[in-house]
């Protein structure tokens, strides 16, 4: 990076639990929210960490590539609106980003949660738009197993958590220790509060920042944590959107993604109002 030397993080993929958005940040992701304006050098993240079980989803791979393709000579801007997920993802996309021999700036739209802050941290500049929210906290997944496969995996996680607090901490100027403490807190920080701890550079323009009602992705997204609040099974919960998705085609075959972006909108908002009640939408 032009102007920061962040640490790396370091760490091989744990085969024995899954990472995932979490349902809170989840609930609070407002996934419209995204840049007025893409340019030519500028990166946007509207989505979870980590490839999902649909295809969607932002990984190293792809950000790799979009990295070559705009080159390494040029400053970039990447734009954030995301509720995290795939931690080793973030990891890899984070060190790219580091690794960028021209100026990083981050813009927080709405949400860098989880995985997604640990993005955040790689800009030289980091800006938050008005009524934007970071959320750190420690290394969080699922794992499958008996006792001896849970401990396991709880002293696998210890060292990323204590490289995550070392990123922290260096991005805001506080000590390791404070910024663990945060991490165990589960933080959620604000954007004035982001800018007076350090963790954040400055805040946005309300005019670089628009409303995309054709988010569709993000509404999905919500249904699958709303089913999982509900007591539904990942599997159980992938198996009823995929079906709801393919019960949207219309007479000639095409797919939602397809259709009128307005009319799929409405179609899994219904869907989240029926899970969740017209007070859950309302409130997100």
């Amino acid at each position: 990076m032009s102007l920061l030397k962040l640490p790396k993080i370091k760490g091989e993929r744990i085969g024995s639990v899954q990472f995932d958005a979490r349902p809170d940040a989840l609930k609070r992701w407002e996934p419209g929210i995204q840049a007025a304006i893409d340019g030519e050098a500028s990166i946007g993240i509207y989505e979870q960490i980590g490839e999902s079980w649909d295809g969607s989803g932002m990984t190293a791979k792809r950000m790799s590539a979009i990295l070559r393709g705009i080159g390494a000579s040029r400053d970039i801007t990447v734009n954030l609106n995301s509720p995290g997920g795939d931690f080793f993802e973030g990891v890899a996309i984070y060190n790219l980003l580091r690794q960028h021999q021209a100026k990083v700036t981050v813009n927080v739209m709405g949400l860098a949660a989880s995985a997604a802050s640990i993005i955040a941290m790689a800009g030289d500049d980091i800006n938050m738009g008005e009524g934007s929210f970071l959320m750190i906290h420690n290394a969080w997944c699922m794992a499958i197993g008996n006792r001896h496969d849970m401990q396991a995996a709880a002293e696998q996680l210890a060292p990323f958590d204590n490289a995550m607090a070392e990123v922290y901490a260096a991005r805001a100027g506080i000590s390791v220790k404070a910024a663990a403490k945060l991490m165990d807190e589960e933080s959620w920080i604000g954007a004035t509060q982001a800018i007076e701890q350090g963790f954040a550079t400055g805040m946005m323009e309300s005019t670089d920042i628009k409303q995309d009602a054709k988010a569709n992705a993000g509404i999905v997204r919500k249904i699958e944590a709303a089913m999982l609040a509900g007591g539904m099974s990942h599997s159980a919960a992938k198996t009823a959107i995929s079906e709801f998705k393919s019960s949207l085609r219309d007479e000639g075959g095409k797919q939602p993604s397809d259709l009128a972006g307005d009319d799929v909108a409405a179609s899994l908002q219904s869907l989240l109002s029926t899970l969740k009640g017209d007070q859950y939408v309302s409130r997100n």
